[in-house]
């Protein structure tokens, strides 16, 4: 073989290393690597015609598939576009690897029309930042890349800039990622601890569980017959990267989203026991409402922390109290949920979900406020993987339920998705259909922003005219979902009632291929 230049060493690096993917928005500096990544086999690359959708694609990716995915950006403006869903991502805890291309090194110090901050923009949103200096340390630095990409049980995100004269320069070598360093179990004190904190307090404690406590079905069995057990109380984080559900599993609740229902939830409790979630506060700060959910005075515990290994933790937990899951845990499975009729409610759109859900179903839930009271009905749907967005960045559903689907190839895919959340990435539709992913996304067209509404009465603030009438609601003219699908190469349908819904479910997962409903509320 040829000597290698920079790109091509990176692209042979990040096969080497176990990442199999790119999601790519390229420019001008980054042709290298793309002309690399068609001679260098092992990387396949996944075209998003907008950076936020290649962002959220590999967090995606990295919650169903466990590692990491590259994506490919175009300098600082590039990384600036994908920065929303990045954020999302970190607070999912998923490790992504961003190649972003810049300016060559003689050109950067001109003032050339996209020249930016790209260090302080990479800076704001990784963990890990590198810039390659010379095309012989590029797959060093790609390796050490990977590397950063994981923090025991969870992700976190590298960033490594790639000068334009380093991609195509000779004198490229290609590396290795190490093996990431395993997940740290929760010390013997500490387990001790919190066995006798939930055995003494009972009722009065609570075990909240998070990442990798809410994602292992296992964990969720272990940590519901503690609950069983000891009789303390079994919650888990309002927003969670992944949480198994449905028929056969223990149907953990979750904190609710608003303060009051929370600080209802969690009344009474002396002490939370934290198995890889943290300290619940509020999503925002409301007029005279308490950011710490917790009770005044209440302990903190920390049995595993989110990068810790959850389900060891929890293990060590049971054997301390002497729980046995076959014998403690009594699941109590719900009827299945008849298809609905009638009216479009929230109550009928679970309803309709939950009885067409086929089995193994990863369910991306970014339906805001249509979506809050779906958990209860979802405990009856076929066993499925829930994903929400972490970060509260809107615009993450469509593209991490590419992620997903391309994660775990040959599972179907249901993004819940609000219509004005949806129009931050709608492009993410253009990528479904060019890789015939099979992703029915669900749009709740309620022609306005719901959740803004709901928040003004949240902070106190009132609308008293059409300037604020007119920030919070999506009419004149309306949307229409059926056209923009259509328009990026996907199937779509219109439904306005419960009956028409289930059949669209139902056309919808029996396709295998991508397709929208736009559900009128």
């Amino acid at each position: 073989m040829n000597e290698m230049n920079g790109a091509e060493s990176l692209v042979a690096t990040l096969a080497a290393s176990g990442v199999e993917l790119c999601f790519a928005n390229p420019g001008t500096s980054e042709m290298h690597f793309v002309a690399a990544l068609d001679r260098i086999p092992g990387v396949r690359c996944v075209l998003a015609l907008f950076e936020g959708v290649a962002t959220g694609a590999a967090d995606g990716y990295w919650r169903m598939a466990g590692k990491p995915a590259a994506t490919l950006l175009h300098l600082g403006p590039g990384l600036g576009n994908g920065w929303a869903n990045l954020h999302n991502a970190r607070k999912a805890r998923s490790g992504i690897v961003n190649v972003v291309g810049d300016h060559a090194t003689d050109h950067v110090r001109f003032e050339s029309p996209l020249k930016s901050d790209l260090a302080g923009i990479a800076q704001s949103i990784s963990h890990w930042v590198r810039r390659s200096q010379r095309a012989a340390e590029v797959g060093a630095d790609g390796a050490a890349a990977v590397l950063a990409a994981h923090d025991g049980a969870v992700g976190r995100i590298a960033t490594l800039v790639l000068p334009a004269d380093t991609a195509w320069s000779a004198g490229g070598r290609a590396d290795r990622a190490a093996a990431p360093a395993p997940a740290a179990g929760a010390p013997a004190a500490t387990v001790e601890a919190a066995a006798r904190t939930l055995a003494s307090l009972r009722e009065r404690s609570v075990l909240l569980i998070g990442a990798g406590g809410a994602a292992d079905e296992r964990a969720q069995r272990l940590a519901a017959a503690i609950a069983a057990k000891t009789g303390c109380r079994l919650l888990a984080e309002f927003y969670n990267a992944r949480m198994p559900g449905g028929r056969g599993r223990p149907g953990i609740e979750r904190l609710p989203y608003a303060v009051d229902p929370s600080v209802q939830k969690l009344e009474g409790a002396e002490a939370l026991v934290l198995a890889g979630s943290v300290e619940p506060i509020g999503f925002f700060a409301y007029p005279g409402k308490p950011t710490q959910l917790k009770p005044p005075g209440a302990a903190l515990m920390t049995l595993a922390r989110p990068q810790d290994d959850v389900p060891r933790a929890l293990e060590a937990l049971a054997a301390a109290l002497d729980v046995r899951v076959e014998r403690d845990l009594v699941l109590h499975t719900p009827e299945r949920v008849a298809a609905p009729s009638g009216a479009l409610t929230p109550e009928s759109v679970a309803m309709a979900i939950a009885a067409t859900l086929p089995e193994q179903a990863i369910v991306i839930d970014e339906a805001v406020t249509t979506g809050r009271g779906f958990g209860r009905l979802m405990a009856a749907a076929a066993p499925h993987d829930w994903l929400q967005g972490m970060g509260g960045a809107i615009g993450y559903g469509l593209p991490c339920a590419v992620g997903a689907a391309i994660g775990a190839p040959g599972r179907p895919v249901l993004a819940l998705e609000g219509d004005g959340s949806a129009m931050y990435t709608l492009q993410a539709l253009w990528t479904m259909a060019r890789e015939s992913l099979p992703v029915v996304a669900v749009i709740f067209a309620n022609r306005a922003y719901r959740i803004l509404q709901g928040e003004l009465k949240g902070v106190g603030a009132q609308v008293s005219g059409p300037k604020a009438t007119d920030m919070l609601t999506l009419d004149r003219p309306a949307l229409d979902w059926v056209a923009l699908a259509q328009g990026h190469g996907v199937p779509a349908v219109r439904v306005d009632d419960a009956g028409e819904l289930t059949r669209a479910l139902q056309r919808g997962f029996a396709s295998r291929m991508p397709c929208l409903i736009e559900v009128l509320l």
